[in-house]
């Protein structure tokens, strides 16, 4: 299990990290059925404003699952909603760091609500907020 409800505080972060490869493009590819070619035809992506190939961007909303669900809080929780705010693309090789803080707890209802940041570099390439449902201890 992760942490419970009980367990968490504001200010509490985390981090998590992927490194975006030619493999992990194809799977999403092959899992979603989003085979835009600006993600898997290098030729056609040359022909667009980011010059090469780029990981779709559900790729690094995925990462910020990931971290919620195995990181802040962890195992148990469960997704409510995300908000998502693409701004740089991510590109094959980029190694994509998810922070995820407690901007606030919803004790009556079980939710937890965390910012979420993808960064490559210093820059951010992906920002939001999701809020999530926690257990509580003993449930």
């Amino acid at each position: 299990m992760g942490l419970f409800l009980e367990d968490l505080s504001v200010g509490q972060a985390a981090e998590f990290s992927r490194t975006v490869g030619e493999a992990d493009i194809q799977a999403f590819a092959d899992v979603t059925g989003d085979t835009n070619p600006v993600h898997l035809d290098a030729d056609y992506a040359a022909t667009t404003s980011f010059g090469e190939r780029i990981a779709h961007g559900m790729l690094s909303a995925g990462y910020i699952s990931a971290a919620l669900g195995t990181t802040l809080p962890g195992p148990g929780a469960v997704y409510l909603s995300q908000s998502l705010n693409f701004k740089r693309p991510v590109r094959i090789g980029d190694t994509v760091v998810v922070k995820v803080a407690v901007t606030a707890i919803d004790e009556a209802k079980g939710r937890v609500t965390l910012s979420t940041t993808c960064i490559v570099g210093r820059k951010a390439v992906v920002d939001g907020e999701a809020v999530v449902l926690v257990p509580r201890k003993g449930a």
